[in-house]
């Protein structure tokens, strides 16, 4: 059985829970305290990071390159597109939402608003909030830039960019920090790609100490 070493709200977890259900790959979800610095769990990733996927005899770790991997095995339904144009627009998004949506607005809100509480880490930083909370908007309006002009938000088909971008707004959406009144284009997007089954999953979990609002696990909002 495949194993899925994880956090139910980390962004990186998510992006590959999401790419292993729509390939219909079953996983067994194991939550992990990587900051308790367990020796088994260092063992399987020395980096002490989540994710870090059991697929056969292989341990996997870095979500992006487990993605990738799984996508080599299992290429149907492709979340990569055929032609090197699409897939670096694909790689640069993953690497957008990864890296900068997670720098100003993942690590500012959903960290300090849970993390640093679950990890005994002490009391959010409001000037951190705050800082996210604007910057979010930014990139709330790439993205409706984006889907001015796509389908999706690398092109015309759902590829890994649309689930690097669900997995960070689901974390911050379970935590009622992305405001869907901004762009209706978004908004659409998000609701047609957590109305797929791949989302179900992610859409049950539950925090203890922190409740999703309502709209959290409402297919239409």
């Amino acid at each position: 059985m495949n194993r899925l070493f994880h956090v139910p709200l980390s962004p990186f977890c998510r992006k590959v829970r999401l790419s292993l259900a729509e390939k219909k790959i079953e996983v067994e979800l194991v939550e992990e305290r990587y900051w308790e610095n367990d020796p088994d769990f260092l063992r399987r990733n020395p980096a002490g990071k989540v994710p870090v996927l059991r697929m056969g005899s292989q341990i996997l770790s870095e979500s992006v390159a487990i993605c990738e991997y799984i996508e080599e095995l299992h290429p149907e339904p492709p979340l990569l597109p055929a032609d090197p144009e699409g897939r670096f627009e694909v790689r640069r998004l993953i690497g957008w939402f990864d890296d900068k949506f997670h720098r100003e607005v993942t690590s500012k809100l959903l960290y300090e608003r849970v993390n640093k509480k679950v990890m005994g880490l002490g009391y959010p930083d409001s000037t951190n909030i705050k800082q996210g909370a604007k910057a979010i908007k930014f990139h709330l309006d790439y993205m409706a830039w984006l889907l001015d002009q796509r389908r999706w938000l690398a092109g015309d088909a759902m590829t890994l960019a649309d689930f690097a971008a669900a997995a960070h707004l689901s974390c911050l959406d379970y935590i009622s920090d992305v405001d869907w009144n901004r762009s209706e284009t978004v908004k659409d997007w998000y609701a047609k790609i957590k109305s797929r089954p791949a989302f179900r999953s992610i859409l049950a979990d539950q925090i203890s100490g922190f409740l999703p609002p309502p709209h959290y696990a409402d297919l239409d909002f």
